[in-house]
């Protein structure tokens, strides 16, 4: 059975498809279904989207993926994210997401995200002093964890 995350990512790609005179091929609905079956939101890398595609016997080239990647990024499915000094960009999914923003770990790298009102009264604020209407914002804070026992702090440090 479908998410309604995903039945509506499969209809805004068909509509996007016919708009642009693209064609439909299973690639791009295999990478999509593979990023919006997921109950749990998270952050990925080109590289670990074809990993996973590949485990699940879909071969797929590295030059697939990152087209489909943009197609979907023009299409409004996913965001594209470059936090930090990492060359690589990670992607989320767009639709379902909803609005929130990041906390990103400088030793083991995990993204963590959250949600406060109060970023939204700025939103609303900077707009009206500028008299701009803000479509979108990126807040991105970068520390180090503090937890000792981080997960992701102790996977890291045993690979």
């Amino acid at each position: 059975m479908q998410s309604s995350h995903l039945q509506a990512a499969i209809l805004r790609l068909d509509q996007f498809l016919e708009l642009k005179g693209y064609r439909r091929t299973q690639e791009r609905y295999t990478i999509l279904e593979e990023i919006y079956s997921h109950t749990e939101h998270y952050h990925f890398d080109a590289y670990q989207l074809r990993e996973i595609l590949m485990a699940s016997g879909f071969h797929i080239s590295m030059a697939t993926i990152y087209n489909t990647l943009d197609l979907f990024v023009e299409a409004g499915l996913i965001k594209k994210h470059q936090f930090g000094t990492n060359a690589s960009f990670n992607y989320e999914r767009a639709l379902g997401s909803g609005q929130h923003d990041h906390v990103v770990c400088l030793d083991c790298h995990h993204i963590k995200e959250f949600c406060d009102p109060r970023v939204s009264n700025i939103e609303n604020s900077v707009g009206e002093w500028f008299m701009t209407r803000v479509l979108q914002h990126s807040l991105v804070f970068y520390g180090h964890c503090t937890d000792e026992l981080c997960s992701h702090k102790l996977e890291k440090n045993f690979n």
